[in-house]
């Protein structure tokens, strides 16, 4: 092989990577608090099941997990990349909630532990 194909190959790779490059890149985001009750029902029934699915694998998870709900939405706890994702929702107060983003993009905003099996579905249809 020469250096030129070499590059090409190297050039190709991210062609060939798995179906969820595919869909965009999906990233989602969970904001709860420490002292929030619901947050803790999310956890106990459906994080652990979460984290071990195939979905999760797929997609780039983020958790905004502070220790008193009321400050979930600061900006001090939204740095970087998630700052943009912060400012596109349209009201910024309650936990738990689900973002879903595709390629920066908010698609889902969910808020309450009975809307993850909703975003859940969201999940799966981005990523099919």
């Amino acid at each position: 092989m020469n250096r030129r194909d070499f590059l090409f190959a190297g050039a190709a790779l991210p062609l060939l990577s798995a179906p969820a490059s595919a869909a965009g890149r999906i990233q989602v985001v969970y904001v709860g608090g420490w002292d929030c009750p619901y947050c803790t029902v999310w956890k106990d029934e459906y994080k652990k099941g979460w984290v071990d699915s195939a979905w999760y694998k797929q997609v780039e998870w983020t958790e905004v997990d502070i220790p008193h709900l009321r400050e979930a939405y600061q900006e001090r706890y939204w740095p970087g990349e998630l700052h943009a994702i912060r400012e596109q929702l349209p009201k910024k107060s309650g936990t738990p909630r689900f973002i879903v983003v595709r390629d920066g993009k908010v698609v889902s905003n969910e808020l309450g532990v009975n809307k993850w099996e909703e975003t859940l579905s969201r999940i799966r249809t981005l990523l099919a």
